[in-house]
């Protein structure tokens, strides 16, 4: 029986053939996610995270050569098979050429799908590749298709396994305790808790004793012993979520847990050993916070010793698309709501949106459009009214070209001081074409003599 770390993403529009499908491939050891649709693979792609995706070839809506493509756009090195009731040779060869594993007719023999299912796993895997590491376990919650998401991944498993002290840096709703858990993930530590606590949403009078605990009778109130979270994060990883919010009496005795690697419960006399890795996170500016008196120069160096920034949502915009369709899937099922997906225009306004409240905010706009949708199609209309906001407008071509050239014209005028023969030579164009290109803009080379 194959290796239970084997996925498989399985997509028809036939729901009987997908049940029949998900059985054989079940009964033969793989771990398999059904989707009905192209769009409802794609939501589910980068959360399920597949070692191997077979697909209908003609379905409604994204078909599988589209759903292949889209794939190859997220990740290349996971193969595909398509399969269909309508093959042909030139279908078959024409699917290879653009990089598909296979392509098989229906209907399927149980054997010869089992047998080409492990022939693309051992493409997938390679040779002596560790199985855990194809579907990257320890990232499988954070959905991405983003440049800038890819690098920050990459440092953060490189942190993780460092063992270090990390300092997570973006605004709220951005998915720092996402990406802690990530981290906690990527790190030997990983079979061991991961705690997380917010520092702004604890009142100052009990932070200290849900830090480090406190023994019964220490306070009004105290009917018995408490741990402490850094005790119950013994040997894992402790999330303290808006650090900044910390206040300093707190932050000394903290200080002084981390350098003593031993915390003292509150009407205790006795200190308990502790082995935790701290991850901390802050939307606030601490070096202004530093500046300020506001927070401990030597906590902010101890806590900051690997920093990553996460981007909001409108730097990764690429995201949008896979985010929405992810949610949608998640609350469709939640709410037990047939939902196709997204119009063309309503994707339109989710990608204008400038989403102030980044993921978070993306998240309670898709709760509201599943709440609300009487139809199949999540329109704009329902996204607008969700949304409420400004939508940041994408210039044409034509307008940020002409947009680029005027400040061009102006920023040469305004370091020659109007003077155009030395502008021209500065833009390499001829004196002539220059003046043209001036009076296209209705810019005056005079007003900047001064």
């Amino acid at each position: 029986m194959p290796d239970s770390k084997f996925r498989i993403l399985l997509v028809d529009d036939d729901p009987d053939l997908l049940r029949l499908l998900s059985m054989r491939l079940g009964g033969a050891g793989y771990e398999v996610s059904t989707a009905e649709s192209g769009e409802k693979a794609l939501g589910q792609f980068t959360v399920f995270r597949p070692h191997l995706v077979i697909s209908d070839l003609r379905m409604e809506g994204m078909g599988g050569m589209a759903l292949f493509q889209a794939i190859r756009d997220i990740n290349s090195s996971i193969p595909v098979i398509i399969i269909t009731a309508h093959g042909s040779i030139p279908d078959a060869v024409e699917a290879t050429k653009q990089g598909v594993f296979s392509f098989l007719t229906k209907p399927l023999n149980g054997r010869d799908l089992i047998l080409e299912v492990e022939k693309a796993l051992k493409v997938s895997a390679g040779p002596g590749r560790d199985l855990g590491e194809v579907g990257s376990e320890w990232r499988r919650d954070l959905i991405t298709q983003s440049p800038i998401m890819e690098d920050l991944l990459a440092k953060a498993k490189l942190a993780g396994e460092s063992g270090s002290s990390i300092l997570l840096l973006g605004e709220s709703g951005s998915g720092k305790e996402m990406l802690a858990k990530a981290i906690h993930l990527a790190s030997p530590r990983k079979d061991q808790p991961f705690v997380a606590v917010n520092c702004g949403a604890i009142p100052e009078a009990l932070l200290e004793s849900e830090l480090f605990g406190h023994t019964k009778g220490s306070f009004t109130g105290a009917v018995q012993d408490h741990a402490g979270l850094f005790k119950s994060a013994h040997g894992g990883t402790l999330f303290l979520d808006e650090i900044g919010d910390m206040p300093l009496p707190l932050q000394v005795k903290l200080l002084r847990v981390l350098q003593e690697k031993e915390v003292r419960p509150l009407g205790s006399t006795r200190a308990i050993p502790v082995d935790v890795r701290i991850i901390s996170a802050t939307h606030r500016n601490l070096e202004k916070e530093l500046a300020e008196g506001k927070f401990r120069e030597d906590l902010y160096y101890r806590l900051n010793v690997v920093s990553l920034e996460l981007p909001t949502l409108a730097q990764r915009r690429e995201d949008i698309p896979l985010l929405a369709n992810h949610f949608l899937v998640k609350l469709t099922k939640k709410n037990r709501k047939k939902i196709n997906g997204f119009s063309s225009e309503a994707m339109e306004v989710l990608l204008a949106a400038q989403w102030p409240g980044n993921i978070r905010q993306l998240i309670n706009v898709v709760e509201q459009a599943v709440a609300l949708a009487t139809t199949p199609v999540i329109s704009a209309d329902l996204l607008k009214s969700a949304i409420r906001d400004n939508p940041e407008k994408i210039p044409s071509f034509a307008e940020a070209r002409r947009k680029f050239e005027q400040e061009y014209l102006v920023r040469l005028l305004q370091i020659t001081r109007g003077n155009v023969s030395q502008a021209a030579r500065l833009a390499k164009r001829n004196r002539t074409d220059f003046y043209k290109l001036l009076q296209r803009h209705h810019i005056v080379p005079t007003m900047f003599k001064s």
